[in-house]
Order: structure tokens, then C-alpha cells, then sequence
């Protein structure tokens, strides 16, 4: 998918700098797709002379004048034909943690556990993160009010796809966590190191 689709999808919240569509990168847009702020501006600029968005000066006093971009007519029927388009191809995983964990039986399993505990952090605040979001919009009402009442659902059913995803990264990476703990317990007592892990998949690698 090209980034200017997920410009697209965040500039339906509104008008928006650079730094503000970076700032919902990070946040709102994170849970489905990311980019740095110089990928942004470099796409802002490219859509801005395709005529996709439009952007108004903002005049400030104490800081430099911002620019806040929008969606044109023409923005919206790119929208409209890319959300009509069949997907290219399933969603596919590409994770450095896996390739890792495929590997922390001739590797050092202290490290692919540390690895393993570094993604629990994160999905912990991620996870966090975006249960703040969905109180945030649903403010106060009941999940059943929201989707029937709300002017867009989009954002919401792209929130619980997010916090399903980290939930199940927390449930993966506790398992994954309980089992390296005892494999490392197991080599520290046995053979040890790369030799135990040739005695437990017996194969001589």
C-alpha cells in the first residue's frame, strides 16, 4: 500500500500540519501503519502538486507560519478508488523478534529472551495507549451507543484491530517467556549452551 493511502485515511479527521500528521502517526494511526516525519512532508509535497490535498497558510506570531493540509475532491475520489481496489495481497509478517526466536536454539537464549521481553514492554504501553484512545472516543458511552450514533466507525474497528494485535503480542510473549526461561534453566543445570540444545533436539547441528 502507498503511504499517500494513509495520508489520506488520517487527513478524514481534519485539516492537519506536517508535525500534526506525525504526531497521529505515532498515536491514532500507529496500530495499522507508520512513518518517520520526513516520509510525510516528502508525500505531503508530492500529493500537494498532484493535486490531492490542499494546504492553507497559518499565520503565528512566535513560531514559523505552518502550512495545514487537506483533502480536495480530487483526494477524496483517489480515496473512494483505492478503498474499491481488491487488496494486492494478504497481510504478510515480516518480524526480526521471530527470526530470533526460530533461532534461540543454537543462539544465545538470554538475548532472544531479552528480545522477547523488550516487545512485552512495548506492547504493554502500546496496549495501554490505545485503550486510552478508545475511551477517548467513546466517552462515556457504551460501545453499542458509539457504532450507532457515531459520524465515522472507521477509526474504531482500526482501534480494536490494534488493541486485539497487542493483546495477543502480550499472551504470545509470556509463553514464549516461560518456556526460554526453562530451556535457559535447563542448559545452565545440563550440558549447557549450544551442547544442550544438540541433546534436546537430538541432532548433532
Amino acid at each position: 500500500m502507498a503511504l499517500r493511502n494513509a495520508v489520506m485515511a488520517a487527513l478524514l479527521e481534519g485539516e492537519a500540519s506536517g508535525w500534526d500528521l506525525a504526531k497521529g502517526f505515532d498515536s491514532s494511526v500507529a496500530n495499522f501503519w507508520t512513518a518517520t516525519p520526513q516520509q510525510l512532508y516528502r508525500e505531503l509535497e508530492r500529493m500537494e502538486r498532484e493535486g490531492l490535498v490542499a494546504a492553507r497558510v497559518v499565520q503565528q506570531e512566535r513560531r514559523p507560519n505552518k502550512r495545514l493540509f487537506s483533502l480536495t475532491e480530487a483526494g477524496y475520489a483517489a480515496l473512494r478508488d483505492y478503498t474499491a481496489a481488491a487488496l494486492a495481497r494478504p497481510t504478510v509478517i515480516r518480524d526480526e523478534l521471530l527470526v530470533k526466536v526460530q533461532s534461540a536454539d543454537v543462539g544465545d537464549i538470554e538475548g532472544v529472551r531479552a528480545a522477547v521481553e523488550t516487545q512485552l514492554e512495548w506492547s504493554t504501553a502500546k496496549l495501554a495507549r490505545y485503550e486510552r484512545g478508545r475511551a477517548k472516543l467513546l466517552d462515556g458511552r457504551t460501545e453499542e451507543e458509539y457504532l450507532a450514533r457515531a459520524e465515522r466507525v472507521g477509526p474504531y474497528l482500526t482501534l480494536l484491530r490494534g488493541i486485539a494485535f497487542e493483546r495477543e503480542n502480550l499472551q504470545w510473549c509470556e509463553t514464549a517467556l516461560k518456556v526460554l526461561r526453562q530451556r535457559g534453566a535447563g542448559a545452565r543445570t545440563g550440558a549447557g549452551g549450544r551442547g544442550g540444545a544438540v541433546e534436546a533436539s537430538g541432532r548433532r547441528r
